[in-house]
């Protein structure tokens, strides 16, 4: 019995814990994304705004190749990315709803936007699914396509 009473306690204790991670979890949201967008008008950039969470080992992966795989610079170059902490399906879904909910089939989900604000590109439930395991090359190829729609 003193042992599930530790274990119970430990799960607790975990649970509780903030996670580091790339996801501003204390962000107001909306601020970040408009002060991007203001940016963006200014460089004439296009806005990617990905939706995850820090406990999402995809949505680390994928933040980790955005901000340090071999493309990193050259999607720094290009976009501005702005990302918006969704907890556990209980954050900023009035956001992910106003672009069209790219978070449907789960996280990491994006929403790309020229940077006059127009919707160019949501991505498909379950499209990042297996963002950790894509890389850069995967990544690439999402980019590549989202420039053709």
């Amino acid at each position: 019995m003193k042992n599930i009473y530790i274990l119970v306690l430990l799960l607790l204790i975990l649970v509780s814990c903030k996670v580091d991670g790339p996801y501003d979890e204390d962000a107001d949201a909306t601020q970040v994304i408009s002060k991007a967008i203001a940016e963006a008008k200014v460089e004439k950039l296009p806005v990617v705004i990905i939706f995850g969470a820090n406990w999402c080992p995809d949505c680390r992966g994928l933040s980790e190749t955005i901000a340090e795989g071999k493309n990193a610079k050259l999607i720094a170059k290009e976009f501005k990315v702005v990302k918006v902490n969704v907890g556990n399906f209980d954050t900023n879904l009035e956001i992910a709803n106003k672009y069209s909910n790219p978070i449907s089939g789960g996280i990491p989900g994006a929403a790309i936007l020229s940077f006059d604000e127009k919707l160019i590109y949501v991505t498909k439930p379950g499209e990042l699914a297996n963002a950790r395991s894509q890389g850069d090359d995967g990544l690439k190829k999402k980019k590549k396509k989202a420039a053709q729609t």
